[in-house]
């Protein structure tokens, strides 16, 4: 493309000087020319007026007198009547320039000039016209390789851009070039890539949070279904499988889940529903991991709360505090629920040392972890509570306490406040 337009930009210079050229070069002949005829014809006439004015002054007209007054490059040619011609200067060779007047007294005289000084005076012309032309061509040059150079350029720097985005790198260049329509593709090309950085971020994100929520429902299935192989009771395989069947059903929730998510963060499907199934379900899963660690899990606070929300968030939420506490934490976890104002509240607490004072509320940041884990838990977690209206608070660091908040609706069955925590 540079070539293209420097060839172009010096094509139509040359044209131009070539029109301009031949016409300005026949013009100033012409006018050299006809320059050179009128001084000849000039110098005939003054010529003589010279010798009318010796001859009406009775004074003697020849050719030392008249030497002078013709220049060496003319000769000339003074006839008197009745007297021999009077030459004065050398008589030129080649063609000439003749001019010829006649003076008062019928005296005729002939100048005649070489046609040479005419042709070296054209020759000068022309070479004058020649160093204008030469300097417009390198004029031109120069500027069109300006000209090419700001405009291929920023092509090659677009192609560069758009490169980059083909090969996975979707930073934005926010480079302009003062050209408006370069300007402009250089626009589309920076949305393209904030779009584009946008949506691997996205699927990054849900690629991240696909595994870590995956993780745990898995593991869970799997220790399911090995129970199942480690025994003969029909009854005991029959509460495993049902078990079994329901963390089946988690799964596939978790998964609609975050696949919900990855399309419109915002899309809620909240419903009323009984916390202490959810919080039931949760011990149930996770009994048989804490207790291979040796480790036990209770529950206690108000029953029968009834919460506006999506029930496998929840159960996703609990789930990734509990996996929290087992991981990080010690002693027996505690899952109590309360009621504050409009609100029903899970607090998930275990006696471990605690969240670390340098992290702080720097705990739901995603890859913020204390200890070696993806540090994602805790950010899906508050980001699910969300989702429905809800909010994931730490409520105390040390010893670590939880509160998950949900919306609380009218309760119909009578409130028992349980005192006494229940082992599981």
């Amino acid at each position: 493309m540079r070539r293209r337009l420097i060839q172009s930009t010096l094509a139509v210079v040359l044209v131009v000087i070539a029109v301009f050229g031949v016409s300005l070069v026949i013009v100033e002949t012409r006018t050299i020319s006809n320059s050179a005829q009128e001084r000849v014809d000039l110098e005939a006439a003054r010529l003589a007026s010279i010798v009318d004015s010796r001859l009406l002054g009775a004074g003697t007209v020849n050719a030392e007198v008249l030497q002078e007054q013709v220049t060496d490059e003319r000769f000339a040619v003074i006839r008197i009547p009745g007297e021999p011609a009077i030459e004065v200067g050398s008589r030129p060779s080649g063609d000439v320039i003749r001019g010829e007047a006649e003076g008062e007294e019928g005296e005729t005289v002939v100048i005649e000039e070489p046609r040479s000084s005419v042709t070296r005076e054209v020759g000068r012309t022309l070479l004058i016209i020649g160093l204008v032309a030469l300097l417009a061509v390198i004029a031109a040059v120069l500027l069109a390789i300006r000209q090419a150079n700001r405009l291929a350029s920023p092509l090659t720097d677009l192609a560069e851009t758009a490169e980059r985005l083909g090969s996975g790198d979707p930073r934005p260049r926010h480079k302009r070039y003062g050209v408006p329509e370069l300007d402009r593709v250089a626009d589309v090309l920076d949305s393209s890539a904030e779009r584009i950085a946008r949506m691997l971020t996205a699927e990054r994100r849900l690629a991240a949070d696909a595994s870590h929520q995956l993780r745990t429902p898995l593991t869970a299935l799997s220790m399911r279904l090995e129970e199942i192989t480690l025994t003969d009771d029909p009854d005991t395989v029959k509460e495993e499988a049902n078990v079994a069947l329901t963390q089946v059903e988690r799964l596939t929730d978790v998964v609609e889940r975050l696949l919900t998510n990855s399309r419109d963060p915002r899309t809620g499907s909240a419903v009323t529903f009984d916390l202490d199934e959810v919080i039931q379900q949760q011990l149930a899963e996770w009994r048989p991991a804490y207790r291979n660690v040796g480790r036990a899990i209770v529950s206690s606070g108000k029953r029968h709360l009834q919460a506006v929300g999506t029930p496998g968030a929840v159960a996703q939420v609990l789930a990734a505090l509990i996996e929290n506490s087992l991981m990080h934490g010690g002693g027996t976890v505690a899952l109590r629920t309360r009621v504050t104002g409009n609100q029903a509240v899970i607090e998930v607490t275990d006696e471990g040392p605690g969240v670390p004072a340098d992290l702080g509320a720097r705990i739901f940041e995603r890859a913020i972890s204390g200890r070696n884990s993806t540090g994602i838990g805790l950010a899906v977690a508050r980001d699910l509570a969300e989702a429905d209206g809800g909010r994931l608070e730490m409520l105390q660091a040390q010893p670590p306490v939880f509160g998950l908040f949900l919306s609380r609706t009218p309760v119909k069955k009578s409130s028992v406040d349980s005192s006494e925590p229940t082992v599981r």
